[in-house]
């Protein structure tokens, strides 16, 4: 019911937005005798942020058109090597020629990024992207929206998502590095503990685990606490809701993303006050750069995905109630999983000093879980001065990490097997 009421408000305040959109317009326009008065600024300014509030904001566009190779620029095109109908895996390719002038015939270690399914898209990731594609070989994890998948393609749990993260590596071959992003960090570390058992010559050459919830019970956070005084039954009545008919996936039970949205935007709600209230004011000045700073990040912020049901509670229960793959009680498929059997891939966790969703220390809990991992195939960093967002994106990462997990997955890279690998994407590609 609340889902479907949701829509209904959207769609009630439609010939509003409209209005607002041509009322902008009218007053920006230059045959508008009044339209640099601060009245008519001052209404303009109203108006954009009006529609700005109450648009739908959809998933994003990669917007990745080139890189930077030696100093040189080639074209990027995203395209699905693989995929589900609950995920599809998008290779970066770079020019082949346009990159082979650049650098030689240097092979790039592959990367496979496991972006977060947590409310937003995998674009979220855009910046983590662009800091790999001059120097690797790029490939990313984009989860389907939940309520786009008709109920006819079954239920998506996390041990459906452990399967996607195997088939994905193994659809890659041997020598790839993975790099899990903030919540699939537990179900990343499950899928290469059970590769790892099965000896399979697929498992990655290197993890890396940034502002991961391993071990939920280190540092306690606010989204921590909330999960472990509620119990399940409270989030399946407050927070499970029906998709309505207007959606390929009507009738799915999903945590919606308006409801995942309202949670990160309470979480800070002053900061995003303030930030709209200096937007109306830019505006009314006409200071184009920091509009366009604000609308491109709020673009994407305000782009959410749902979750299904099931892989919401499942989280909610393994990972922040039980705990269960740092207690050593996580099954996948009836079989306990052993992060202990990895002794071949090398392990990178990275945290941010002042990350309020993934508190210091529940990363960096994948060394002692991970206890048969050689000390000189580990590393462990925090970085000073920044919050979850910035252990993956903004100027601290491209100057600070970015250069520590270059290094280090390139510590751990065969060359031989990079050009094999090589050979076996181009037969993924074309299949």
């Amino acid at each position: 019911m609340l889902y479907s009421l949701y829509e209904l408000g959207h769609l009630s305040v439609a010939p509003l937005r409209i209005a607002a959109l041509m009322q902008s317009s009218m007053l920006r326009s230059p045959l508008n005798p009044v339209a640099d008065t601060e009245i008519a600024r001052t209404a303009a300014a109203a108006s954009d942020l009006f529609e700005s509030m109450t648009r739908r904001y959809r998933k994003p566009d990669w917007n990745l058109p080139t890189t930077m190779v030696e100093g040189a620029e080639v074209a990027v095109t995203p395209k699905t090597v693989w995929s589900s109908p609950w995920c599809s895996m998008v290779h970066f390719e770079r020019n082949e020629e346009q990159l082979e002038a650049a650098r030689g015939t240097r092979a790039d270690p592959a990367v496979l990024l496991v972006a977060p399914m947590s409310g937003h898209y995998a674009t979220l990731l855009r910046s983590t992207v662009e800091a790999f594609l001059p120097e690797h070989d790029v490939y990313i994890t984009d989860w389907a929206d939940a309520r786009m998948v008709p109920v006819l393609s079954g239920r998506f749990d996390i041990h459906d998502y452990i399967d996607h993260v195997m088939a994905m590596l193994r659809a890659l071959g041997p020598e790839t590095h993975v790099v899990a992003v903030c919540q699939p960090g537990p179900l990343v570390l499950a899928a290469v503990s059970l590769m790892a058992e099965e000896n399979d010559p697929c498992a990655p050459a290197t993890m890396t685990f940034m502002g991961s919830p391993i071990d939920a019970r280190k540092s306690p956070t606010a989204p921590n606490k909330l999960a472990e005084n509620r119990d399940i039954d409270w989030f399946k009545k407050n927070m499970i809701h029906s998709v309505p008919a207007l959606y390929p996936g009507a009738f799915r039970r999903v945590y919606p993303g308006f409801l995942q949205l309202a949670s990160f935007m309470g979480m800070n709600l002053s900061r995003h006050v303030d930030a709209h209230q200096a937007y109306f004011q830019n505006l009314v000045k006409g200071d184009g750069d920091s509009t366009e700073k604000h609308r491109e990040f709020y673009d994407e912020y305000l782009a959410v995905m749902d979750l299904t049901e099931e892989f919401y509670i499942q989280t909610l229960e393994e990972v922040f109630q039980k705990y269960s793959l740092a207690t050593g009680t996580f099954a996948h498929d009836g079989k306990l999983v052993n992060p202990g059997a990895i002794t071949k891939t090398a392990l990178l966790t990275v945290e941010g000093e002042n990350d309020d969703i993934s508190g210091i220390g529940q990363t960096q809990a994948a060394h002692t879980i991970c206890a048969n991992i050689p000390e000189h195939m580990r590393q462990d960093y925090i970085q000073p001065g920044v919050g979850h967002y910035g252990v993956f994106s903004g100027r601290r990462f491209r100057t600070e990490i970015y250069p520590r997990m270059r290094e280090f997955m390139r510590a751990f890279q065969s060359p031989a097997a990079r050009n094999a690998k090589r050979a076996n994407l181009k037969l993924v590609s074309e299949a």
